[in-house]
């Protein structure tokens, strides 16, 4: 099954890359917005010249707009379109992970054991998820943030460069972390 790109901006040809590198092919780009070399159509205009039976999707939309990320997500997949993970190949991936759809895991993230790793999300390279922490869906993990154990991070949320997140700690949904915070706000019984 061919691979179509959603977006075709910067994170759009770093998702091409990736799932190259996943070993995809990938048939263009999908752009409601924008025209340009490899764009082949419009969300609305695919679903004639590349049906989901034929071609599944990458989310490519970037965290500046999470609440439009997860909307053509859901509207793709109501349409039948499929969003399969794109994990490195340099990427570690603890066998009992779970792992939700169109979840995109870049070159050099550890991902450790009982971990959950929810819908859309995306690891960038060096981040670090520990042991029975959960990722929420749409959330953007920044390259080398650290997620200790059992710790929660809120759906379509963003995580700056270099955060850590203590134990057990808990970042709500929505939320946007800047780069190189230290998050020690944790559940009340841990």
């Amino acid at each position: 099954m061919k691979l179509l790109i959603y977006g075709s901006q910067d994170f759009a040809r770093t998702v091409a890359a990736l799932a190259s590198d996943c070993g995809h092919e990938v048939a263009g780009f999908v752009d409601d917005f924008n025209h340009g070399p490899n764009v082949v159509g419009s969300s609305q205009s695919i679903r004639q010249s590349h049906p989901p039976q034929s071609h599944s999707i990458a989310m490519a939309i970037g965290y500046k707009n999470l609440p439009a990320r997860i909307a053509a997500w859901l509207a793709l997949r109501e349409e039948g379109y499929l969003a399969p993970p794109l994990i490195h190949p340099r990427a570690y991936i603890a066998r009992d992970v779970c792992m939700g759809e169109g979840v995109m895991v870049m070159a050099g993230a550890i991902v450790d054991v009982r971990a959950r790793i929810h819908d859309i999300a995306v690891l960038w390279p060096g981040a670090c998820v520990n042991h029975d922490a959960t990722i929420g869906r749409n959330t953007f993990l920044s390259p080398n943030t650290t997620i200790c154990g059992h710790a929660d991070i809120g759906g379509s949320s963003f995580i700056g460069a270099g955060t850590a997140v203590v134990d057990y700690g808990v970042v709500p949904e929505s939320s946007f972390v800047p780069m190189l915070s230290r998050w020690t706000r944790r559940r009340p019984e841990a």
